[in-house]
């Protein structure tokens, strides 16, 4: 008798399937081995063991995954499928849309990797960004009370000898590819000829973010990202940074300010170190400037780390959606936190603190100095300098 003709090809499909599906059909709570399903089929079976692991591939804790999950389980309730037509739960969109943002592979390799369209992983990932965005927004807010505040003031000048200080601004460039006939591509290209978008944070201590602001073309220079968030105009307003004073000496009060580089103007509320055009800095100016910049490379080692973390906004970004790219940057900073407040001192552990979070890019020096400023820096330097030498 002739084989009956597509007998095999059954068993190869119901095989193919049961690959496709290994991530549904159960939640965590029912399944002890969907973190060891899930870690497996994206690593594959060719790595070691700890290259294979769901702390590794994720680069969180199952706690923390869990709770990540928490957050936006009523709001990814589609009725999404692989592709053997399995439904995914809360926890397979989870990971696909984490596996997306924190890979940087293309839509077409997740969905291969994972068995699913490179159109499902678009639609849960960008579901997920809304999720986070609406549930997950605490985890990114200044301050509002001088209880939230001391803390922070306190462990810059514990650890960087600089009183009064709320945090470290910078700003990244998000680059992307963009196809040169794309209207109004040249808006978006930067002093290096890239595509790009940026991204300004301003970071605490803790190197959490505390605001953030994304979406504006990387022609851009640092003055002019700044002025146009919504944390200078409250600043000038008075309606942050607007905390206790400190006394610093006889005749002078030092408000509360953040912490940025050469590129940003000098503001009351804005301190940046002194600007070394040639090698005629007094003792007092260099300490001054050597504390500045210590403290500034907290803004640099976390976006660093952000950046590496989420590789989606690492760039270049293939073509992507400019209106929607600010929402996925944000929660990307969101994630980044979220690791922070639950992973606690395992999350330092595992932070990069060498490298840059914009190679290639340089920036000029501000010349927008405010006089009264400019003052109030020389009497923190004198002020600082007569404690280190008391």
């Amino acid at each position: 008798m002739a084989p009956i003709r597509g007998g095999n090809k059954k068993r190869k499909t119901d095989e193919k399937d049961e690959h496709n599906t290994v991530l549904s059909g159960s939640s965590m709570e029912s399944s002890v081995d969907w973190f060891m399903m899930v870690s497996k089929k994206i690593a594959g079976h060719s790595v070691t063991e700890r290259l294979s692991t769901f702390e590794y591939i994720f680069g969180m804790s199952r706690r923390t995954f869990k709770y990540i999950c928490s957050l936006v389980e009523e709001h990814m309730t589609g009725n999404f499928t692989f592709s053997s037509g399995m439904l995914m739960s809360v926890d397979d969109q989870v990971a696909v849309a984490l596996r997306r943002l924190g890979s940087g592979q293309s839509l077409i390799s997740i969905g291969e990797s994972l068995g699913a369209h490179h159109s499902t992983i678009s639609q849960v990932t960008w579901r997920f960004v809304e999720a986070i965005e609406e549930t997950g927004l605490h985890h990114i807010r200044w301050p509002s009370t001088e209880q939230e505040m001391e803390p922070l003031k306190s462990k810059f000048e514990k650890i960087h000898g600089l009183p009064n200080c709320c945090g470290v601004i910078d700003m990244t460039h998000i680059t992307m590819t963009l196809p040169s006939s794309q209207q109004r591509a040249d808006v978006w290209r930067d002093h290096m000829n890239n595509h790009s978008m940026l991204l300004q944070a301003i970071v605490d201590p803790n190197f959490r973010f505390i605001d953030v602001f994304a979406g504006m073309p990387g022609k851009m220079n640092e003055m002019e990202m700044l002025q146009n968030s919504n944390f200078y105009s409250l600043c000038e307003k008075g309606k942050r940074l607007n905390g206790t004073t400190l006394t610093i000496s006889e005749d002078t009060e030092l408000r509360e300010y953040i912490i940025g580089k050469e590129a940003y103007p000098l503001l009351p509320w804005l301190i940046r170190p002194y600007h070394e055009i040639t090698p005629t800095l007094s003792e007092q100016e260099a300490k001054f400037n050597d504390k500045i910049n210590k403290a500034h490379a907290i803004a640099k080692i976390a976006l660093r780390n952000l950046k590496e973390r989420w590789k989606l906004i690492q760039g270049p970004m293939w073509r992507p959606d400019k209106n929607r790219l600010p929402r996925s940057i944000l929660v990307c900073c969101i994630l980044h936190n979220i690791l922070i407040d639950m992973e606690g001192d395992m999350m330092m552990n595992n932070m990069s603190f060498s490298g840059e979070h914009d190679p290639g890019y340089d920036f000029t020096v501000c010349e927008s100095i405010d006089h009264s400023a400019s003052v109030l820096r020389n009497k923190l330097a004198k002020y600082l300098h007569g404690k280190l030498h008391y």
